[in-house]
Formats: structure tokens, C-alpha cells, sequence
């Protein structure tokens, strides 16, 4: 584990639970994938609408977390070490008592 001269560990990027696990499964995808998950493909895993996606992407990117290429697909880049991330948690079924046919 990396420590500071005092034996204090370094403080590294900051992220919510909720962008923990973005970050845990854009990771987990590129390592099965060998390629960068695209939103839909996070929309898919998590159940969310597209624009939850979009903006969950563009805060991890404003926060220095992730890094894209403006205009090309599946160019999403970690910018954090894996080892300080989050497990992959499974997502659990919505419950809802709208009914589907």
C-alpha cells in the first residue's frame, strides 16, 4: 500500500458509492470486453434511463475519473488505479406493481 513519509496513506479521487460502481463495471466490462462499455451498455446493467447514464458519464468525467474522446464511441478511459475501486455489486431487481404484458 503506497504511504506518505508521516505513514499516512495519500488521499486519491474521491467517488460515491453510486460512482464506485459505474466505475467498478466500466472496468469489469473492458477486462471481458477488451473494450470500453458503451452507455447503453451501462444503461442495460443498471437498469437506469439514458439520460441517468449520460449524466452519471459526464460527472465522472468532471470529476477527473474518467476521460473521453468527444465524437467517438466506446472511448471511455479510466483514470483511476482498479485496486482502489469498489467490488461490483449485482444490481437487484426493480420491484414494481406496474404489470407488463
Amino acid at each position: 500500500m503506497n504511504q506518505l513519509l508521516d505513514g499516512q496513506t495519500p488521499a486519491g479521487p474521491s467517488f460515491t458509492e453510486k460512482q464506485g460502481q459505474y466505475l467498478a463495471f466500466i472496468w469489469a466490462y473492458m477486462q471481458i470486453n477488451r473494450q470500453p462499455p458503451a452507455e447503453r451498455d451501462m444503461q442495460r446493467y443498471f437498469g437506469v434511463t439514458p439520460p441517468s447514464v449520460h449524466q452519471m458519464v459526464l460527472t465522472l468525467e468532471r470529476s477527473g475519473l474518467i476521460r473521453r474522446q468527444p465524437g467517438v464511441a466506446r472511448s471511455i478511459q479510466l483514470l483511476v488505479d482498479h485496486d482502489i475501486l469498489p467490488k461490483l455489486q449485482p444490481v437487484q431487481p426493480v420491484i414494481t406493481s406496474v404489470q407488463r404484458y
